[in-house]
């Protein structure tokens, strides 16, 4: 099977809602999207083009290369399926792999049984064909089998990303309630940013949406954080075609990138967080790190920029009191500090969202882990236009 030169069905899956600016990434990239959907895309490659794809995505999660699709009713005619088909062809005898699964099927009662079954079909088969079973597991840093079964109809895939691309492989200390990477990357792809103007980051946390400015204006794709993904464990694979897209990657780098990017946190910890990530992804000396009430963090003058907040929700605890005036004040601030720039609150709450004091021009959907967010938009006119409206 020589999957690495062979087109097939490949479906690189996001989080809810991020499908938009996949879209546009993979598009980017000089690639033909089949079919779009709302947790990723659909496209008819090899899985050679696979490599660039892992290596290059912000906001996708697992890139799966189909192998076989087929009917199956019972784990019984699972398990038939997924022993005809020529695994030894494709992972190593004396290797590793692991089983993931999205399954919907009433013989079912946990996919935990799913997997069991591929992977009882898959070592029978090495077993038979090779006189010696591989090892199996649940990590995911060697080879991964994935299987969507959905009532009747099934399909086999080799997961050629193994541990998501979701996570981009710089932020070794998370902080509380740090944003997921992918998810950052798409509030940023979503706002208006020119990618030189200020990017302002008030209540930085542990820095993701800041370190994920400076990588996207700076031209630092995932890749350069990570030396292992699925691809690697499955035969046929040349290490040469990696490392020439890596080699492209260390190319197309924007060096000595003229950025004006802040972040700040009342914390000093918290920006002591960010500034150790920011210096594992190469791009602490893009960013200026202030220890400060987000009231302070200074907002350049010279032309338009964007200042994101990504505050608390309060989502635990419910609307108080001291929520509502920081929102208040977020507001207040974004008026009377940030004229001329876009403002941006990403929140869950829609309650404490009408404390902010301003009209958002825009509502753009996000989802953070399974809560329902809004990334708010503001027009922050300058003394030129009409001060923003105040919402009823």
């Amino acid at each position: 099977m020589q999957v690495f030169h062979n087109k097939s069905r490949v479906i690189i899956t996001c989080n809810k809602r991020l499908s938009p600016y996949l879209q546009d990434e993979v598009t980017a990239l000089g690639y033909t999207i089949e079919r779009a959907f709302a947790t990723g895309v659909e496209l008819n490659i090899t899985l050679t083009e696979c490599i660039k794809l892992n290596l290059n995505l912000r906001c996708a999660s697992q890139i799966l290369y189909a192998i076989k699709s087929f009917k199956a009713v019972t784990p019984d005619d699972l398990y038939k399926e997924i022993s005809a088909i020529e695994w030894e062809e494709l992972i190593d005898f004396a290797g590793y792999f692991s089983v993931t699964s999205n399954v919907d099927n009433p013989n079912i009662t946990t996919p935990l049984f799913a997997n069991l079954k591929v992977k009882d079909a898959i070592v029978d088969r090495m077993k038979e064909k090779k006189g010696i079973r591989p090892n199996s597991g649940s990590d995911a840093n060697k080879a991964v089998v994935h299987l969507y079964w959905k009532d009747a109809d099934a399909d086999v895939f080799i997961d050629t990303s193994g541990e998501t691309l979701a996570k981009h492989g710089y932020r070794k200390i998370p902080g509380k309630a740090p944003m997921l990477e992918a998810l950052a990357a798409s509030v940023i792809l979503a706002s208006n940013w020119d990618r030189k103007s200020p990017f302002i980051n008030p209540m930085c946390g542990s820095g993701t949406l800041a370190i994920e400015a400076a990588l996207i204006a700076t031209n630092r794709a995932p890749g350069l954080y990570r030396m292992n993904y699925g691809f690697m464990h499955i035969l046929g694979y040349d290490e040469q075609a990696f490392f020439a897209e890596r080699r492209i990657l260390k190319d197309q780098v924007i060096k000595n990138a003229d950025l004006k990017i802040i972040a700040s946190d009342l914390s000093e910890d918290a920006v002591e967080v960010t500034r150790r990530n920011a210096k594992t992804a190469g791009v602490d000396t893009l960013i200026e790190f202030e220890v400060c009430d987000f009231e302070l963090t200074p907002v350049p003058e010279d032309g338009k920029g964007v200042v994101v907040f990504n505050p608390e929700y309060g989502e635990r605890l419910g609307v108080h009191s001291k929520l509502e005036l920081t929102y208040k004040r977020m507001g207040d601030y974004m008026k009377t500090k940030c004229k001329g720039y876009s403002g941006y609150i990403f929140t869950g709450n829609p309650d404490l969202a009408k404390k902010i004091g301003l009209k958002a021009s825009k509502k753009i959907e996000f989802y953070n882990g399974k809560l329902d967010c809004r990334l708010l938009e503001y027009e922050l006119y300058d003394g030129s236009r009409r001060a923003p409206l105040i919402e009823a």
